[in-house]
C-alpha cells in the first residue's frame, strides 16, 4: 500500500465553467440575522474571523480582490459567423508532470486519488466503492484505476460516482469509469443538461441517476447522505461522509462546489448564499468535524498528507479539525459571498 507524501504541487486558477442558476429570495444578511444587510468590509471581516487559521486558501481566493469585484460589462453580440461557429474542441492534455499526484489513504475507509489540485476521494464499503468526482478524462485511468491498485483496492468495485457539479476537472472522467467498471453515475438534475451542453469539449457520460436533496446513497456498510446546493453550478451536491480513524468515526462534510465563476447575478448569488446557510446548518446539526474539498489547496490537502506521512500513533489526524472549525468552512463561503452580492451594481448597496 502506498504510504502518504507530500506529491503536491499548489496549482493555479481554478476550471471555468458556466451555468445560471435560479432565484432564491434572499437578502445578504449575516448568519443568524436573515434580512438584515451588512457591509462589504463587515462580510468580508466576519470571513476571515471564521477562516482563521484552518481555511486560508479558501477566504483567500473567495475573498479576494478578483472574486469581489464587480462584473465586467458584456461583450457585444456575436456576429452570425460567431455565433454559428462550432464549439470548442476537446480539452488538450497537459503532461502528466504538472498534474499527477500519489494515491494517499487518509482515512481507513478513505483514500485520495486525485491530481495535484482536483481531488477525487474514493470511499470504501463492504459492498464495493464510491468515488467523489472523476477528474478529467485525460488523468482518470492514471490516478483513478491505477492509483487504487497502488493501494491494494480493485478499480472495477467503483460501484458509484457522485459527481459534485457538472465542470469538467471533476466529471470529465465519469464516462471511462461509466464504460470501463460499470460505475453508476450520479449528478443533480441541471448538470446532468450542463454536462451534455459540453460534450463536445470533455466527454460526457450517459444520463444515469439524478440526485434528490437528502438522498441516502447506501453501499453494504456505509451510507453517504447527498445535499443539494446550487451556486456554484444549478446542480451542485454537497456530501457528508463517515469516515473511520482505528477505533474513533468521524463525519467529512464535502461542500460541492465553491468557486463565483458563475454569471455574477444578484439572483446567482443569493442561491449560492442560501445553500451555504443551508449546509452550514446541516454540517453543524450532523456533528461533522472533517472538511474534504475538491480542489486540494481549498482544504489543505498537501500539507495534510505530508502531515499524515509524519503522524506517529495517538497523534491527532491532521484532517479532523473539530465540529466548529467544518462549519466555519461553509461560513466563510456565505461570508464572501455576501460581500461579492453587496459589491454588483444592482446590489443596492
Amino acid at each position: 500500500m502506498t504510504s502518504p507524501k507530500a506529491a503536491f504541487a499548489l496549482a493555479g486558477s481554478l476550471a471555468v465553467g458556466l451555468g445560471t442558476v435560479g432565484i432564491v429570495a434572499q437578502t445578504a444578511g449575516t448568519p443568524g440575522t436573515p434580512g438584515t444587510p451588512g457591509t462589504i468590509d463587515s462580510h468580508v471581516a466576519a470571513a476571515k474571523a471564521a477562516a482563521g487559521q484552518d481555511h486560508p486558501a479558501l477566504f483567500g481566493t473567495l475573498c479576494s480582490p478578483t472574486a469581489l469585484r464587480p462584473p465586467a460589462p458584456a461583450p457585444p453580440a456575436a456576429s452570425g459567423a460567431a455565433r454559428g461557429a462550432a464549439p470548442a474542441g476537446p480539452r488538450p492534455a497537459p503532461p502528466r508532470a504538472e498534474w499527477y499526484a500519489e494515491p494517499v489513504r487518509v482515512f481507513d475507509n478513505l483514500y485520495f486519488v486525485g491530481q495535484s489540485e482536483y481531488s477525487v476521494w474514493a470511499v470504501t464499503t463492504s459492498e464495493g466503492i464510491i468515488v467523489i468526482d472523476a477528474i478529467f478524462d485525460y488523468s482518470v485511468e492514471a490516478e483513478v484505476a491505477d492509483g487504487l491498485r497502488k493501494l491494494g483496492l480493485d478499480p472495477t468495485k467503483i460501484r458509484y460516482a457522485v459527481i459534485s457539479h457538472g465542470h469538467g476537472d471533476h466529471h470529465g472522467g465519469a464516462k471511462f469509469l461509466q464504460e470501463k467498471f460499470g460505475t453508476r453515475i450520479i449528478m443533480g438534475a441541471p448538470d446532468w443538461d450542463l454536462v451534455e451542453r459540453g460534450a463536445a469539449r470533455t466527454p460526457a457520460p450517459k444520463r444515469d441517476i439524478v440526485a434528490t436533496d437528502g438522498q441516502k446513497l447506501t453501499l453494504g456498510d456505509t451510507t453517504l447522505t447527498l445535499y443539494l446546493t446550487p451556486g456554484h453550478t444549478p446542480g451542485t451536491i454537497s456530501t457528508l461522509v463517515p469516515v473511520k480513524d482505528g477505533g474513533r468515526t468521524h463525519l467529512a462534510a464535502a461542500w460541492g462546489g465553491t468557486a463565483f465563476n458563475f454569471p455574477r447575478t444578484p439572483e446567482n448569488f443569493r442561491v449560492y448564499i442560501n445553500s451555504a446557510d443551508r449546509f452550514r446548518d446541516i454540517v453543524t446539526k450532523a456533528g461533522a468535524d472533517v472538511i474534504i474539498a475538491n480542489h486540494t489547496r481549498f482544504d489543505g490537502t498537501p500539507k495534510k498528507v505530508a502531515a499524515l506521512a509524519r503522524r506517529k500513533p495517538g497523534q491527532a489526524h491532521p484532517y479532523v479539525i473539530g465540529k466548529e472549525a467544518a462549519a466555519k468552512y461553509v461560513t466563510v463561503a456565505g461570508e464572501c459571498a455576501r460581500a461579492a452580492l453587496l459589491s454588483l451594481p444592482a446590489a443596492g448597496n
